[in-house]
């Protein structure tokens, strides 16, 4: 014989049930992209004395703002750095390079600045499916390019690698919009541990 539950157990029944198929399509909605300076996240880091793990700072992105792709930026291709380029595409990161004339290479910047500007704006035009920009870099360059995200309701956030090194010229960027990797609540979920 089955028994039959009381109306009060079926309602909290459904609505746990209605309650987590609802957070699962907002989560499902979410779709942003994620932009990363490599040399400034590394750079950031390592002046403040810690290292972050490639692997748990892809699983923060994705967890804690719906991250589905997420590209990280390098300057130009060196052999000696091979074991880096592994890592980061098994820690899920899409790797870009900057174009440089080989000839000039060595005495070349590893500035992307513009890759990450052109991408991003590449990815507004052409990927309908994704929402908003994650950007991580401390800096100042990308503030136009902020602010006209914002306006567009493109933009999720700007994760500053080290407060001391975060370009004043985003003062007047609300704070909704920014975070420190450094924190320690970030920084205990990202950092490498030896």
């Amino acid at each position: 014989m089955i028994g039959i539950e009381p109306a009060h157990r079926r309602l909290f029944f459904f609505v746990g049930i209605y309650g987590k198929n609802r957070d699962m399509e907002r989560s499902k909605k979410e779709n942003n992209f994620a932009f990363v300076d490599g040399q400034n996240l590394h750079l950031g880091s390592i002046q403040n004395n810690w290292k972050v793990d490639l692997n748990k700072f892809r699983v923060y992105l994705r967890d804690k703002y719906h991250v589905s792709e997420a590209y990280y930026f390098l300057g130009y291709i060196k052999e000696a750095e091979q074991d880096l380029y592994d890592r980061l595409q098994k820690a899920g990161f899409i790797v870009l390079f900057r174009e440089h004339n080989h000839n000039l290479k060595s005495n070349k910047k590893g500035n992307v600045d513009t890759e990450i500007v052109f991408e991003i704006m590449k990815n507004i035009a052409d990927n309908t499916a994704m929402d908003k920009v994650v950007l991580v870099s401390g800096d100042g360059d990308y503030k136009r390019l902020v602010s006209y995200l914002i306006k567009k309701n493109k933009f999720k956030t700007l994760l500053f690698p080290i407060k001391k090194f975060a370009s004043s010229l985003y003062k007047d960027v609300g704070s909704e919009f920014f975070d420190y990797l450094e924190n320690a609540n970030i920084r205990a979920k990202i950092e490498f541990q030896p």
